[in-house]
């Protein structure tokens, strides 16, 4: 089992920045990736950014050059921070685990993200 418990989520005015934090406990040897993935109101869940345990990433198109996913050597911790800022990026964010050949298997609670305009 994985425990995933997100932060730093809150109000911020477009054009503006925050930085998520999920720190990780529990069975973190199992972890194969980390991401954090998005839900706005009435639309799908959707990944937006995640980082492999070779350090490899991935960022959905929307996000490219504005978000940066990190995390500490010990893959305990995992940030997104986010700049420059859309109302379009108003969302629940959850923080996940991937698991190897299991897919997103742990999930956090989530944290609210909302931009205004």
């Amino acid at each position: 089992q994985v425990q995933l418990v997100e932060s730093g989520g809150g109000l911020v005015q477009a054009g503006g920045s925050l930085r998520l934090s999920c720190a990780a406990s529990g069975s973190i040897f199992s972890i194969n990736a980390m991401g954090w993935h998005r839900q706005a109101p009435g639309k799908q869940r959707e990944l937006v950014a995640s980082i492999s345990s070779d350090s490899s990433t991935y960022y959905a198109d929307s996000v490219k050059g504005r978000f940066t996913i990190s995390r500490n050597n010990a893959k305990i911790a995992v940030y997104l921070q986010m700049n420059s800022l859309k109302p379009e990026g108003t969302a629940v964010y959850y923080c996940a685990a991937e698991i190897r050949g299991r897919g997103w298997v742990y999930w956090g609670k989530g944290t609210q993200v909302t931009v205004s305009s």
